[in-house]
């Protein structure tokens, strides 16, 4: 078959209904990952939904102790057509977030597929059953279309806690290198720039969270006997996140501020424009970095967010000087900053500024990255979305959000392609979650297209970007 002849050949299947009484039954699955009562739901998964799609393209199924979670395994699936061809690596996880169905509209239920508006509404829909779904369907496409070949090697690795910090994920790819083993990894995670434009991004920010305290001390005193006596530790606290970031969102941590945006970050940026589509709340006027256009805030940006702040009792407001103060700050960072240090720049930066009281806990956080955008390969995927929709591609340099992208390009080190079949307005994380039916059918096209031209001219595409690479970074 050409490509086109496998691309209709998908389409058709799709539009018969075979895709969303597939997805149906994933949704049906209530694998919660935070819950300590769903590991059967989510042993479910692998056994019913994706170990017998799987096996019936020839993949050999292994389930993979997690060493730090183990209630929580990973699964691997290999298919090696030839050792001399290209192996391609793919992603997916099986658990979602809290149902929580008192919360969905009427008629709506996090366990059920309902379809509405041009919309499937269900519980991991569009994070990341759906997502991870769509590329499956896509291969067994191909492969079909092949007489039961792919035209390369494939691998996929899914794991059952991504929605609680994705446990053990690092260590085992640590472990299973030579299993793992790969040329690139596709895979699908996150939103769209937005509903109607395909978007290929390249890694994601990373992100890391700390708390800020000060003990003052043990009790609360009369603020009418007190006040002008003791210290306030809520002021001194909102004092010194003030020092930290400024009143219109500027991180004021010299130590923590993002490289500046390259030329060739600010070209492919300027093809971006953020929000102003149904369902995106309203960008606030003159908040941000001055210098920075919106999309380059968001991607190429540092950004300092205060998560929560608490002195005293909020919901029973005393008369009273809080005895503690407390927050938790979240610093969204890209490639090139030196979060690792966090803790000491923050330090630094507040004893400079008199808060000596100020605590620092619970630092914790994930790696940024990015894979080069000048590379061929990138070029490769965008080609491939060209023309799916009327609107051209967008290319992010990497996600405004964070991923565990940097296991697949830190630990095994592989260029990533990430090419999301969600939007920001999916409503990801809360109720009535859904997968618009067209972006789903946009998506399996678009991932046809990519797994048929792998099969097709996967060695020479490798061997532009090692010849990319081998010529010096861009």
């Amino acid at each position: 078959m050409t490509l086109q002849q496998t691309v209709d050949q998908a389409l058709t299947w799709f539009d018969s209904g075979a895709f969303r009484e597939r997805l149906a039954q994933r949704i049906a699955i209530r694998g919660e990952s935070q819950r300590s009562d769903s590991d059967d739901a989510l042993m479910q998964y692998y056994r019913q939904a994706l170990t017998p799609e799987l096996s019936r393209m020839g993949f050999d199924i292994e389930i993979l102790d997690n060493p730090r979670r183990a209630d929580r395994p990973f699964l691997l699936a290999s298919r090696i057509e030839d050792e001399a061809l290209p192996t391609l690596l793919g992603y997916g996880h099986g658990d979602v977030v809290f149902g929580n169905p008192e919360r969905w509209s009427p008629g709506l239920s996090p366990w059920q597929l309902v379809e509405r508006d041009g919309r499937w509404y269900g519980r991991g829909s569009a994070d990341n059953k759906g997502q991870h779904s769509i590329n499956l369907a896509a291969l067994e496409q191909v492969w079909q279309a092949r007489g039961a070949r792919l035209g390369f090697n494939c691998k996929w690795l899914f794991e059952l806690g991504e929605e609680i910090g994705s446990p053990g994920l690092a260590e085992v790819c640590q472990q299973m290198k030579t299993a793992l083993k790969a040329d690139l990894l596709i895979a699908s995670d996150g939103p769209r720039l937005n509903e109607s434009r395909p978007t290929l991004f390249l890694g994601s920010r990373g992100s890391v969270n700390f708390r800020l305290i000060i003990r003052a001390r043990s009790q609360d005193y009369h603020s009418g006997n007190w006040g002008g006596l003791l210290s306030n530790p809520g002021t001194q606290l909102a004092s010194a996140i003030a020092s930290l970031v400024n009143a219109r969102g500027e991180l004021q941590v010299a130590a923590l501020r993002p490289p500046a945006p390259t030329p060739a970050l600010r070209a492919i940026l300027a093809k971006v424009e953020p929000g102003g589509n149904p369902g995106d709340p309203s960008l606030s006027d003159g908040w941000g970095e001055r210098e920075l256009t919106p999309a380059e805030r968001l991607f190429a940006g540092n950004t300092l967010e205060v998560l929560t702040l608490l002195a005293g009792n909020p919901q029973q407001p005393m008369n009273a000087i809080p005895g503690q103060a407390s927050a938790v700050c979240q610093l969204r960072f890209v490639v090139g900053t030196d979060w690792q240090n966090l803790a000491r720049h923050i330090r630094e930066h507040l004893d400079a500024r008199g808060f000596t009281m100020v605590e620092i806990e619970e630092v914790r956080g994930t790696p940024a990255t990015r894979f080069d955008p000048t590379d061929p390969l990138v070029d490769w995927a965008l080609e491939a979305m060209n023309g799916v929709t009327p609107h051209p591609p967008a290319l992010l340099p990497n996600l405004g959000g964070s991923l565990p992208n940097d296991v697949f390009a830190d630990i095994l080190g592989l260029p990533t392609l990430w090419v999301p079949h969600s939007y920001p307005a999916c409503g990801q994380h809360a109720a009535d979650e859904h997968l618009p039916v067209q972006l789903a059918r946009e998506g399996l096209e678009i991932m046809t297209r990519l797994y048929y031209d792998f099969g097709e001219r996967g060695a020479q595409l490798l061997a532009q970007h090692q010849a990319h690479r081998n010529g010096g970074e861009a």
